[in-house]
């Protein structure tokens, strides 16, 4: 006898009701709200499908701003085919698949849009292997992603799309969504005007949060029940912030607290990083800008600055809130308190600079491996000496490409650790001059 005999029995009406965000979803791109710069009557792709030209394209933007939707409604509106994957869960197995398929789809006359969601995620491999399919018009690429394309695609792929921009839901996009979900539901959501507020604030700028948001509220309510702001807190077991992350107050106070760490001020560093904890802010975000401060303001001038950073981190990890907030504002004291250096911050772009100016250079000759008789005969590792078998364990060779010359990227200061750093330094050139290696 079947088990599905002596399964409980779930109405149909329940079993097919979807989510609200689901069922809200836009059918047109002009119901797409928060993104009339890119969906309105003149946006940018809008005026893409009049011209019948689409290309490919990177969607950069926070979550529930509606990229993954946009995507199949621009597939439908330009009569392409809709292929979706997301580089969480696919290999490259998936995507020669895909490719395959869109080859197919192609000699039969029909482009394909390939919707990558995660796309920073590929690594560069991957992203590459979307370079051909691109360039001989298999697929039209839609990559979907939260992080900074400048830092996470490869610059050959940002080369070939078009990087669009989706910003946060303001209170006024986030507001006609609610209006959206009462309608639909036929029934105003149960809420003063002050909680109204606080749940579009909770919302953060992320349009599926907030119709979900509104979902826990109308299974929560009694009849004839309203929420104030504070039972709004309990019900849905979330705090508004006292700033919008996705706006300006939170990079306002960031950019504050940054400076004091910079300025040397502990005392406001606490200040301001205190404030982003009562607004609710992340606590492992803001570690993480510790850790960008400890590298770029203090660098070399106090290694354990890093040190200790990474070890707030775990700690956060370790403890929780709120016990561990007090490991992040030990490292921020640590910080603002520490010697200042930005002195490998400013070689590393220097470094990086000569590094796209002269990228086509091999190293001098003397410093390659010669793993082969070949190599050895074309002088792969002549002249070469072993610096641990010279005095001062140190050679003086020169080992920039010759057709370069010697550069000075880093110069540190006479700050902290630094100072002893650049004691071995000019040690090193002083040897350098003395042994002919320039």
């Amino acid at each position: 006898m079947s088990d599905d005999l002596f399964a409980p029995r779930i109405p149909e009406e329940v079993a097919n009701r979807r989510p609200l965000a689901d069922r809200l979803r836009p059918q047109t791109l002009a119901d797409v709200t928060g993104q009339s710069h890119l969906t309105g009557e003149d946006g940018i792709l809008r005026r893409m499908i009049a011209s019948g030209s689409l290309g490919s394209m990177i969607f950069w933007g926070p979550p529930g701003t509606g990229k993954t939707t946009v995507a199949r409604l621009l597939s439908g509106e330009a009569g392409l085919a809709f292929e979706q994957i997301s580089a969480i869960f696919s290999g490259v197995a998936d995507l020669k698949k895909v490719f395959e398929t869109a080859r197919l789809r192609r000699m039969d006359g029909r482009q394909t849009l390939l919707f990558v969601d995660e796309i920073h995620r590929f690594n560069r491999a991957q992203q590459d292997s979307f370079l051909p399919v691109m360039e001989d018009g298999t697929v039209i690429l839609v990559g979907a992603t939260t992080e900074n394309p400048s830092f996470e695609l490869n610059a050959a792929l940002l080369s070939r799309a078009r990087v669009l921009t989706f910003k946060p839901h303001d209170e006024e996009s986030l507001g006609e969504l609610l209006q959206r979900a009462e309608n639909a539901e036929s029934k105003p959501l149960p809420l003063t005007a002050e909680a109204r507020a606080s749940l579009v604030r909770m919302a953060d700028g992320d349009g599926r949060a907030v119709l979900t948001l509104a979902e826990e509220v109308w299974r929560a309510a009694r009849k004839d029940e309203v929420f104030d702001a504070d039972a709004l807190v309990r019900i849905v077991q979330r705090r508004a912030p006292v700033y919008d992350k996705a706006q300006d107050g939170h990079y306002n106070l960031i950019s504050a607290l940054h400076k004091s760490v910079r300025g040397s001020d502990p005392d406001a560093a606490l200040y301001y990083l205190a404030r982003m904890f009562d607004a609710g802010e992340d606590p492992l975000y803001l570690g993480r800008r510790l850790v960008r401060m400890a590298v770029e303001d203090i660098g070399l001038a106090d290694p354990q600055a890093l040190v200790i950073c990474n070890a707030a981190k775990d700690a956060y990890d370790y403890l929780g809130s709120p016990e561990g907030e007090l490991a992040l504002a030990q490292a921020c004291v640590y910080l603002a308190t520490a010697p200042k250096s930005n002195a490998v911050y400013t070689a590393f772009k220097a470094a990086t600079q000569a590094a796209k100016e002269n990228g086509s250079l091999l190293p001098p000759k003397h410093i390659l491996n010669a793993p082969t008789k070949l190599m050895k005969g074309e002088g792969y590792g002549d002249g070469y000496r072993y610096d641990h078998d010279e005095p001062d364990a140190f050679s003086g060779q020169d080992y920039f490409p010759e057709k370069m010359g010697r550069r000075t990227f880093y110069d540190p200061p006479e700050r902290g650790f630094e100072r002893d750093i650049r004691k071995r330094l000019d040690w090193w050139a002083k040897l350098r001059r003395e042994r002919g290696g320039g």
